[in-house]
């Protein structure tokens, strides 16, 4: 086949920093390519996957994060013309509806059927978006508990993340201290990961991202304070400074107080054979498997004993769920299954599995 994947404007494929979509875009790039597919991946101009690359973006747009300008520029370069393709999946919030309204005459050529994967929340709000897709593009969820979210969008398939696992040493955890890596955000809990490692006297490093205004009151009004006698805030880190902090972490914390959809983070940390303490929120249950890979938490209280009994967790299966149910190469294969349905049924036949 010949697959046109969709990026977005904010982050080069694959990130340098912060960019969980971003990096689940290049492992399926790089799937696909293996399995022997043909892909071409519009991104900005600094990525460096290894499939044919295409951009308007010299740079990635990561200051104007969410900004409509340069997503629609990005957008309307990628669909002017992609009529050599046999399908598109599109990553970006805007370009399925700009491919279910026929590319707003952009090109006079037909767009191949376009897949689109949900990468954040269905709350009610988006949920009403995603609706009025239906029968016009093929709509993936990253997880059951996403898909859960909003029965009435129409659903072609949940396929869970994958992640290329030989990118990511395995480590001991014997740095001495926990993890907690994301962005400055209250609904991510970095003030509950504190306050779980001074209560179990186990020192916290913390690398995240903060670049909007929200996250930066967040971190100025709760997070700050809180800081010290052990708990230590790097910074934005590099994709390189990332691994070796996961890689020597006893555990990543993650205390998530909303229904997370995915969490790549999750798969990070255990390629690097780093379990993962967490609320069994959003798809957490569906990522993590109790005792094994991890523990699933249902108060800070169990957090706490929970990071007294990391010993208890094989570094090694934690690794092996990454190179087996969460690897790249399934993740690749569950997309080729769908778009081979897709492209054996009628053109204009939008399925749901519900």
């Amino acid at each position: 086949m010949r697959i046109a994947l969709v990026s977005t404007p904010w982050a080069p494929v694959p990130p340098l920093r912060y960019g969980g979509i971003e990096l689940v875009v290049d492992s399926l790039a790089r799937g696909l390519s293996d399995e022997g597919h043909s892909v071409t991946l519009f991104a900005t101009g600094e990525s460096t996957c290894p499939v044919d690359r295409r951009w308007i973006h010299e740079r990635a747009e990561g200051e104007r994060i969410g900004m409509i300008v340069p997503e629609m520029r990005h957008l309307i370069y990628a669909y002017k013309d992609l009529s050599e393709f046999d399908v598109v999946h599109d990553h970006t919030l805007i370009g399925p509806f700009l491919a279910a309204a026929g590319g707003l005459g952009l090109s006079d050529v037909r767009t191949p059927p376009v897949v689109t994967t949900i990468h954040g929340p269905l709350n009610s709000e988006l949920a009403e978006i995603y609706e009025s897709l239906a029968g016009k593009v093929h709509i993936v969820a990253i997880s059951r508990a996403q898909a859960d979210d909003a029965p009435q969008v129409k659903i072609a398939r949940v396929i869970h993340h994958g992640l290329d696992a030989s990118g990511f040493p395995v480590g001991d955890g014997d740095g001495g201290y926990a993890l907690f890596l994301g962005r400055m955000s209250p609904s991510k809990g970095a003030d509950t990961a504190i306050a779980v490692a001074k209560a179990a006297g186990v020192p916290l490093r913390m690398a995240a991202k903060m670049r909007e205004p929200w996250e930066q009151a967040y971190f100025g009004e709760v997070l700050k304070p809180l800081l010290g006698d052990g708990a230590e805030y790097l910074g934005e880190v590099s994709h390189e400074e990332k691994l070796e902090l996961l890689a020597s972490a006893c555990a990543l914390l993650f205390p998530i107080r909303w229904h997370e959809p995915f969490g790549m983070v999750m798969l990070e940390a255990m390629a690097c054979g780093t379990p993962v303490i967490a609320f069994g929120e959003g798809s957490v249950p569906e990522i993590v498997e109790h005792e094994k890979t991890g523990f699933i938490c249902a108060d800070e209280e169990e957090m706490v004993s929970a990071l007294g009994r990391v010993s208890e967790i094989d570094r090694r299966e934690c690794r092996s769920a990454v190179e087996g149910k969460f690897s790249f190469r399934r993740m690749a294969r569950d997309h080729i299954e769908l778009f081979e349905e897709i492209l054996s049924r009628p053109s204009d036949g939008v399925e749901s599995l519900r």
